[in-house]
């Protein structure tokens, strides 16, 4: 079984509950094709590095997904006609990082910001 972490960017008018059937959609497809849905993200609505589709913020969800090279390529077939993503990405990795939360509000980081004032 190999590991991969995945990545798709959904228009910045996407609804919440859309957003919700995105990430029940291609996590069945995932299950479909005998893969695992370790871990799924929604990192929320972040600004976009340039313009794509004349869109200048995107909705990321990030799935970390265990299964074999034709888990992704269904994936990958099925995102590519969606009219509700901007992009996707799948990278393969050697194991997952399932503590660290790249996105969300850490308290760490809020102390040092308030100890240098």
């Amino acid at each position: 079984m190999n590991l991969y972490e995945h990545t798709i960017i959904a228009r910045q008018d996407t609804s919440p509950s859309e957003l919700k059937q995105l990430t029940e959609k291609y996590s069945k497809i995932v299950e479909k094709n005998e893969g695992e849905v370790v871990k799924t993200e929604n990192w929320g609505l972040i600004n976009l590095s340039y313009l794509i589709k004349k869109n200048r913020k995107g909705s990321y969800i990030h799935f970390k997904i265990k299964g074999k090279g034709n888990v992704i390529n269904e994936l990958e077939k099925n995102e590519a006609i969606d009219k509700k993503l901007l992009r996707y990405l799948t990278v393969k990795v050697k194991k997952f990082d399932l503590e660290t939360n790249y996105f969300g509000k850490n308290e760490d980081s809020e102390k040092k910001e308030s100890n240098k004032n």
